[in-house]
């Protein structure tokens, strides 16, 4: 029994000494190994992201391969000879910088910065990718290494610091120019779209129409003899290329210029816009340029039409007994105060109509110079499923023919 105890007291013993050390341990360690973790990343970038006027990405051997810079409030692409970039891909990459909270310390030795893909950018070999920000207090960089899945961050190591770090968040930017574009380009959904006219180098033409929005497919035109559509809807999808239109790539008119044989597209709406398109081939990659322009005398005459149509809706209305209490005199089904009111809702004064139809026609006009102001000065490359309906031919829509017997 004796023994047992000296056992047990010798064991608390131990105990009370290793709980000693470990607390005069932890009293000795430096105050920074503490107060710099949570600090955020980038000092000062959640107050002002509006202030960054310029982010650098650049890979190894110090090669920068994204510039994106603010001028006059547009943020443009350098590589992309200054088209428009995708303000929220940026936002929200900003966001993340300003967000990550330094979590815990990694290696400051200069050896063990490969481990982590945050050796210095001027390495041939450097797996990180470098970070620049301008237009805060001061500029920011910072070398973006591995990203951590199971800690939920990635290793980082600031400018000018041997320290690096596990910072919140996948902090890894996109590398590749063209991703950081705003794609959209237009959208002119297959119901507007009137007709269809591809043009080829070569002088062939292709035109598919419709009469009316309403009709449910679009018609060949000049279809050839004993030849017939490979389906009732073989031609509909000429139509749809305006529809969510977005590109892949662009690069300056300057650059890439439409050549003078290249197959010509026009895309006519039931409303007076019309689209063309020129495309051509430049090594692996298919081009596409725009231009917009309107037909004042077709978009009067849709415009005419609808206000036409709605002015008989409006007629029709008046034959219909206005909703009033049933229960008094003037409620009743035919009364003329009933009658009076039906009317006096279905009259349009001849100055709104005026006004709507002005307005109306405005907006088509605005339409086509919005349009132009994304079209002028590019050449475009466009996702492949789009360009499949650009440069179509006859044949691409017709049966095949039949092989004759040799019997």
């Amino acid at each position: 029994m004796l023994k047992q105890k000296n056992l047990i007291s010798l064991a608390i013993a131990t105990l009370a000494v290793v709980v000693i050390a470990l607390a005069v341990q932890h009293s000795r360690k430096p105050v920074s190994d503490f107060s710099e973790q949570a600090a955020p990343l980038v000092a000062g970038l959640a107050d002002h992201l509006n202030d960054v006027s310029r982010l650098l990405v650049t890979t190894a051997n110090k090669n920068t391969v994204v510039t994106l810079v603010k001028k006059d409030g547009v943020w443009t692409v350098a590589e992309k000879g200054g088209y428009p970039a995708d303000l929220g891909k940026l936002r929200e990459y900003l966001l993340k910088l300003a967000e990550s909270k330094l979590v815990e310390k990694k290696t400051a030795k200069a050896e063990r910065y490969p481990d982590l893909g945050v050796s210095d950018i001027s390495d041939p070999q450097a797996k990180g990718i470098a970070v620049g920000i301008d237009g805060l207090a001061a500029p920011v960089t910072f070398i973006a290494g591995v990203y951590n899945a199971q800690g939920g961050g990635t290793y980082v190591r600031r400018s000018g610091e041997e320290q690096s770090w596990l910072a919140g968040g996948n902090l890894i930017p996109d590398k590749e120019p063209a991703n950081w574009l705003r794609k959209d380009l237009a959208n002119i959904p297959s119901e507007r779209i009137a007709s269809v006219t591809i043009t080829h180098a070569d002088g062939k033409v292709l035109r598919v129409f419709k009469d009316k929005a309403s009709d449910p497919h679009y018609t060949i035109a000049d279809l050839p003899k004993g030849r017939e559509p490979s389906s009732e809807f073989a031609a509909n999808g000429l139509a749809s290329v305006l529809a969510e239109l977005k590109l892949d790539d662009v690069a300056a008119s300057s650059d890439i210029a439409v050549p003078d044989k290249a197959t010509m597209v026009r895309y006519a709406t039931f409303d007076g816009v019309i689209v063309e398109a020129r495309t051509w081939q430049v090594a692996d990659k298919r081009y596409v340029a725009f231009s917009a322009a309107e037909d004042v005398e077709r978009a009067q005459r849709h415009v005419d039409a609808e206000l036409a149509s709605k002015a008989a809706d409006a007629d029709a209305g008046k034959d219909k007994p206005a909703a009033a209490d049933a229960n008094s005199p003037a409620g009743a089904a035919g009364s003329p105060a009933a009658t009076d009111a039906a009317k006096g809702e279905a009259t349009v004064p001849a100055a709104d109509a005026a006004t709507d139809r002005a307005q109306r026609l405005a907006a088509i006009t605005a339409e086509v110079e919005k349009l132009n102001a994304t079209f002028k000065g590019w050449s475009f490359v466009l996702p492949g499923y789009k360009i499949g309906d650009i440069d179509k031919s006859m044949d691409d829509l017709l049966k095949p023919l039949e092989k004759k017997s040799t019997k």
